[in-house]
């Protein structure tokens, strides 16, 4: 570089404005750091930002603006403890989860032997990945150091597979003179993928397009857990209208109205408890889905559920109507009003004979007291007689009705219990499912936090994470041809699991987005021989998820800052998308600057987040630094390559192959974009 820009390298992590000053410009990069020693920001070295990031290095830079100031530039980057411990609270998340949705099946009923049979399937499933994340989440405890981070070389390790590959937080202050620092940061990291595994077969979006079973029936974690609460429910709650029941009758001998009423509340109260708990539209679409599903394997294994009623399930299952469930917790209803019909009649009836046998002057005393006691107990007797049938008729309704939702009920636990484990593939395909979305999860985790924590001071960033959460915009650089192909789709897999809501509080949601542009010598033979289908529709959906994300902040909030300017944007995005054009990687430049405008979590990796990733890294830096900050055009050229030559990602390089060289060739180099070309002596 000339004397227009100086680097310097500190260990520390905060910028302090400079002062132009008369010191010699071969000594400027060494003063830069000096004061950078003596000037720590509070921020910056907060308790939170130790626990996102560690093993921090600096590189400051002066580079000249168009109107001959002085930009001062720190690019810092960092490791994060991030790296292993949230694969390993992921890995206790699943094994715990797991272990409960062993213990709730294994909790159902009796089963008939075809669901019996699935039961065990589970339960050997989950039993089988409790197992391998079991070993796993020791290896990771075992380690023998607190580590930060996963090397290139170490990206196929068995044990390592939850953790991503080669994960920093890639940071870039920039300070004009007489102004306040303004960041800007990317996630990099290893593209999310299974190496261990490898890629002989595809990646995960082949292979579940293969395995994955297509159930025309499931069932959500709200409702598996609501469907546990009403199996609890009909498990308590017959008891105690069968007790309160067997009261009724007792104390109908009694012939106290007092006490015949409170009985008759207690047995309305649990009984009205029973009706609330099954009038339920889970049961209703359970039990239809059910004798659906009944129909589908009769006279193959059997249709029963329950082996209690199997034989009677077999039957309703060519009979049964939707309007039959709501006629079975009706009749329950109705078996109740007949008793306490028949109860108030019975008392009416007590208080006219009462009336009838009150003491007469002109009758005899004894005569009075004979015909008392014979209709004392020809009430007693015709009371019991009378409500028994009742009675009985309440208890068959509601064990009629207690089948009915234990089946369907234990139906959507077993059913959900099969869509999360058996139907999802092999145990191998879950597993793979599972590092490759630890290891996306880990990035945009460190991602959330230090742009929360950067935001935590602006209303407009916290309200736009309330009404339309937050974007994670994934840049990848992986080619449609050989391994990278399964990469890739490897990557889209976790990218689009990760578009859930955030829970533990309040709720905010992610909405992933995935652009991939193969840049490689690969990329140029997908192009011309093979097929780069993938990237193509890839990079379509996330066009469209993209406009949705930002027609619902502008729709929510219009006057969020950026907002205005989206239109252009998403239209030039458009349009790149649509044209037909090798390596074109303006749809990555336009998607970056989108996510920037929206405060998102950019994310760029390749296949190890070390050479290509470099390359976009610091081209972003630049163009950043040149459409935000005016710096010099003549300028350009030579800031990108001191960024390459002298910068952090070089550091990134040395630290995962013990080199400082990136891994091209200049043969390789020639396919490249332009701009994504290192300069001389930096390859080889």
């Amino acid at each position: 570089m000339d004397g227009g820009n100086e680097v310097g390298e500190v260990k520390v992590s905060r910028l302090q404005v400079e002062e132009e000053d008369e010191t010699p410009i071969e000594h400027r990069g060494s003063a830069l750091c000096d004061a950078l020693h003596f000037s720590v920001h509070d921020k910056e070295n907060s308790p939170m930002m130790r626990a996102v990031l560690c093993s921090q290095v600096c590189k400051v830079y002066r580079f000249e603006t168009e109107d001959q100031r002085r930009l001062l530039v720190r690019e810092q980057m960092s490791e994060t403890p991030l790296s292993f411990s949230l694969p390993k609270q992921l890995l206790s998340a699943l094994i715990q989860e797991h272990a409960s949705r062993v213990q709730q099946v294994k909790e159902l009923s009796d089963l008939s032997p075809h669901w019996d049979s699935l039961r065990h399937d589970v339960v050997s499933y989950c039993n089988h990945l409790i197992g391998c994340y079991q070993e796993t989440l020791t290896e990771l405890e075992n380690l023998s150091t607190s580590p930060c981070f996963k090397s290139s070389g170490r990206k196929s390790d068995r044990h390592l597979q939850f953790v991503p590959t080669n994960l920093h937080s890639q940071r870039m202050e920039v300070t004009a003179p007489g102004s306040s620092g303004v960041w800007y940061q990317v996630i990099t990291f290893g593209a999310p993928a299974d190496h261990h595994q490898a890629f002989k077969h595809g990646g995960l979006k082949r292979l579940l397009s293969k395995h994955q079973r297509q159930s025309s029936v499931s069932y959500s974690l709200e409702e598996s857990y609501r469907a546990r609460e009403l199996l609890v429910s009909v498990a308590q709650l017959p008891p105690l209208i069968f007790g309160q029941a067997e009261e009724l009758l007792s104390v109908s001998a009694e012939r106290n109205p007092a006490r015949l009423q409170e009985v008759l509340d207690g047995l309305m109260q649990e009984t009205k408890l029973f009706i609330h708990a099954l009038n339920d539209e889970l049961v209703r679409s359970a039990l239809t889905a059910f004798h659906s599903q009944c129909a589908s394997v009769s006279g193959r294994h059997g249709s029963g559920l329950l082996c209690e009623n199997a034989s009677a399930n077999q039957e309703e299952a060519r009979e049964y109507d939707e309007e039959e469930w709501d006629r079975t917790w009706a009749n329950v209803a109705k078996s109740l009003d007949c008793i306490m019909a028949m109860a108030d009649r019975l008392q009416e009836r007590e208080h006219l004979l009462r009336e009838r046998s009150s003491p007469d002057p002109q009758e005899s005393t004894a005569d009075t007291k004979s015909q008392n006691a014979g209709s004392s107990s020809s009430s007693s007797s015709s009371w019991q007689e009378q409500l028994l049938p009742l009675v009985v008729t309440l208890r068959d309704c509601v064990r009629e009705a207690v089948s009915k939702a234990r089946a369907a009920m234990t139906f959507v636990v077993l059913q959900g219990a099969l869509t999360a484990t058996v139907a999802q593939g092999p145990e191998r395909i879950v597993q793979r499912r599972h590092a490759v979305f630890s290891q996306a999860l880990s990035a945009v985790v460190c991602g959330f936090m230090l742009k929360v924590y950067g935001g935590l001071e602006d209303p407009e960033f916290l309200q736009q994470l309330h009404s339309v959460g937050i974007l994670a915009q994934f840049e990848a650089l992986l080619s449609t041809y050989g391994e990278e192909e399964g990469m890739l789709e490897d990557m889209e897999v976790s990218v689009a699991d990760l578009s859930r809501e955030l829970k533990d509080g309040s709720l905010i949601r992610v909405e992933s987005v995935l652009f991939n542009i193969g840049i490689n010598q690969h990329q140029s033979l997908a192009e011309r021989f093979g097929d780069s289908s993938l990237q193509e529709r890839v990079n379509q959906q996330s066009g469209e998820r993209l406009r949705a994300y930002c027609h619902s902040l502008r729709d929510k909030l219009p006057h969020t800052a950026g907002v205005q300017s989206l239109s252009d944007l998403l239209s030039a995005l458009d349009r790149s998308l649509e044209v037909k054009k090798r390596k074109n990687v303006e749809v990555l430049w336009i998607a970056g600057t989108m996510c920037h405008k929206v405060n998102g979590i950019r994310l760029t990796s390749c296949k190890s987040a070390k050479d290509r990733t470099a390359m976009s890294v610091t081209l972003e830096q630049c163009l950043i630094l040149r459409e935000q900050h005016t710096l010099s055009q003549k300028h350009f050229s030579m800031a990108l390559d001191c960024m390459r030559r002298d910068g952090c990602r070089m550091e990134n390089v040395q630290k995962n192959i013990g080199s400082r060289k990136f891994a091209f060739s200049s043969v390789q180099l020639l396919t490249f974009p332009k701009l994504y070309r290192p300069p001389d002596g930096t390859y080889g």
